[in-house]
């Protein structure tokens, strides 16, 4: 029986750890070798983009996310457009063998506001 991409959503949120945007801010700002992702398509993100974020494409994610995250207990926070490619993506990166990934259930005006308010620009990755 094929599945929808809303049921594998679903089952990937199920063995993940989902975050609002208050809570992966706060996990964001207080851990010192932590990761924001973005894994949307590079049309979105050269629209608009979190500054801190890293973006890598949910396609390429398994092959590039070393270069930028060489440690499984790095904290990685993975964000979309609105929760499910992000939720699929930490899925992935914990299923590499990533301990810390988290992805942000939010949309994505909320996560760029909160993450590029004064505070959090001023921290440096």
């Amino acid at each position: 029986m094929l599945k929808t991409a809303v049921e594998l959503i679903k089952k990937a949120q199920q063995e993940i750890s989902c975050v609002d945007v208050a809570s992966a801010k706060l996990l964001f700002e207080g851990v010192s070798c932590s990761f924001l992702i973005d894994v949307r398509e590079a049309e979105s993100v050269a629209k608009s983009k979190v500054t801190q974020s890293i973006h890598i494409s949910r396609g390429l994610l398994e092959m590039e996310i070393s270069q930028h995250c060489p440690h499984a207990d790095s904290t990685i926070l993975v964000h979309c457009a609105g929760g499910g490619r992000a939720s699929l993506a930490a899925l992935t990166l914990k299923n590499m063998g990533y301990k810390q990934v988290y992805a942000i259930t939010a949309d994505f005006n909320d996560i760029k506001t909160a993450f590029d308010s004064e505070s959090t620009a001023k921290r440096s990755v």
